[in-house]
């Protein structure tokens, strides 16, 4: 009778947690983890030569990384190369490190995200912030090495977050000291990354995302308090 009633007590325990990961919100984060996943984890078996001798990342980066000299003389590999590559660095990774560390962040940050938005808005901001992450590695970024990764949409993800909680702070007239800390955080530790990978950190797209992702948050309250 006893263990009865404890598996009575577990079950929607369980049921409880199935249901929250079945939810559409957390699907659509699985899915857009699993794509980077999928795409890191085939470059690295390749890397390994578990997958013959086809050397897949040089090919990818060749053809999908954010090569600053594509805006300027550069011949591209294809037509449209200049324009996809504000968008296609972003799914690659320079290691499975590289890709843990993104994958935990988006995690993070899309339920933050999704806690206070619909998907569409999720993916309004996620691409700006790549696009305008991009767009900072290109005007500031010194030299011609090419970026990868989705770290420049991850911190718009969190300029956003930022953003909002300065329009909620602002609405109801509390401080932004808060705010103030933890974008002084993040500055911070971008110049302890950048110091630690011996300047090989593309802060440039983490600016550009961040800002986009801030411009972005404040442009879709904008819209809805106009709305209302």
């Amino acid at each position: 009778m006893y263990r009865a009633k404890q598996r009575q007590l577990r079950r929607p325990v369980a049921t409880q947690t199935l249901e929250t990961a079945l939810k559409p919100k957390n699907l659509f984060l699985y899915s857009m983890i699993a794509v980077y996943c999928v795409i890191e984890i085939t470059l690295s078996l390749a890397d390994s030569g578990a997958l013959g001798p086809f050397r897949l990342r040089p090919l990818a980066y060749d053809y999908g990384a954010f090569w600053p000299g594509l805006l300027g003389n550069w011949q591209p590999n294809y037509l449209a190369q200049p324009y996809a590559m504000f968008v296609t660095y972003a799914f690659l990774h320079g290691g499975l490190v590289h890709l843990s560390v993104n994958m935990i962040s988006l995690w993070s940050l899309g339920r933050a995200i999704l806690k206070r938005a619909s998907i569409g808005t999720f993916t309004f901001l996620y691409v700006a912030s790549s696009l305008s992450g991009a767009a900072g590695f290109a005007l500031l970024a010194p030299g011609l090495r090419p970026m990868v990764g989705t770290s420049g949409a991850l911190f718009g993800l969190l300029g956003a977050l930022l953003a909002w909680e300065y329009m909620d702070r602002y609405t109801v007239r509390e401080g932004i000291e808060d705010v103030a800390k933890v974008i002084a955080l993040l500055v911070a530790l971008n110049l302890v990354m950048w110091w630690a990978m011996s300047g090989q950190l593309a802060w440039q797209a983490h600016l550009g995302g961040f800002l986009g992702g801030w411009i972005g948050a404040l442009l879709l309250d904008y819209m809805a308090r106009r709305r209302t």
